[in-house]
């Protein structure tokens, strides 16, 4: 039989104006977080919580639930509950996913899967604002997190980048890498989805059966308006997050 997790430390004070599955969430997150357990190890099940702490089973689930939600906990059918891998969480700002990683700690690495100079691609073209028949640099990447696999990068740049080096790009980021020649990515619009993974992206990202992915297109200018780069990314959602920040017009 698998080894049984080990309860972790949960004070639940029921004349507390704070909602019981709160208290529940934040504890157990907090505990995580402190690394009373690591990545991959199993986690106590809403059923043993419910008995030792004597709280409802709808209480325990939603707590269970919003710390799935935050990337925390990962549920496998057969397999029960266990800890995340690290999540990546990242603003939606014009920043890379390179700099993101080394911002937060992480040992980023990256794998050229295939650089091309002259192709020609019309949705891409379109959206950088150029003519569909414009040749452009294709490059795809898989961006790794402490030699981890987390991300697949298809990206689109104007022909002036055609002596990009796999090398450059092995050894840094896409926006370090146009920094150093003086490009600036100063605007972008970005759009964010989901979907699943094909066989080739699962094999991948290295990833098992039927597996959701969080996606991300950008087209980015220079202050002057002109093209920087078109991208169409895929992440594993159960390694990344994007954050938002919303203010009141």
């Amino acid at each position: 039989m698998p080894a049984q997790p080990e309860p972790l430390p949960v004070t639940i004070d029921r004349f507390s104006p704070v909602p019981l599955y709160h208290q529940l969430a934040e504890q157990l997150t907090s505990a995580i977080t402190a690394g009373w357990v690591k990545p991959g190890d199993p986690f106590e099940n809403e059923l043993a919580l419910t008995k030792r702490l004597g709280l409802s089973r709808p209480t325990v689930r939603r707590a269970m639930q919003e710390m799935v939600s935050q990337g925390l906990l990962i549920r496998r059918r057969g397999i029960g509950t266990t800890v995340a891998n690290q999540m990546v969480h990242r603003h939606a700002e014009l920043t890379s996913l390179y700099d993101d990683l080394i911002g937060e700690g992480r040992a980023p690495s990256t794998q050229v899967l295939s650089l091309q100079t002259g192709v020609t691609d019309e949705p891409a073209a379109v959206a950088l604002g150029l003519d569909p028949s414009t040749p452009l640099v294709a490059l795809v990447r898989l961006r790794y997190a402490d030699d981890a696999p987390l991300a697949l990068l298809h990206n689109w740049l104007p022909s002036a980048f055609s002596d990009l080096t796999a090398e450059q790009l092995q050894t840094d980021g896409l926006y370090a890498v146009l920094r150093r020649r003086g490009v600036r990515p100063a605007l972008a619009r970005q759009s964010f989805g989901a979907r699943m993974a094909t066989a080739e992206e699962r094999r991948l990202l290295q990833l098992r059966g039927p597996s959701p992915l969080l996606t991300m297109t950008r087209r980015a200018f220079d202050s002057e308006g002109g093209p920087v780069e078109y991208g169409a990314h895929l992440y594993r959602s159960d390694q990344y997050s994007i954050e938002v920040l919303v203010h009141e017009r």
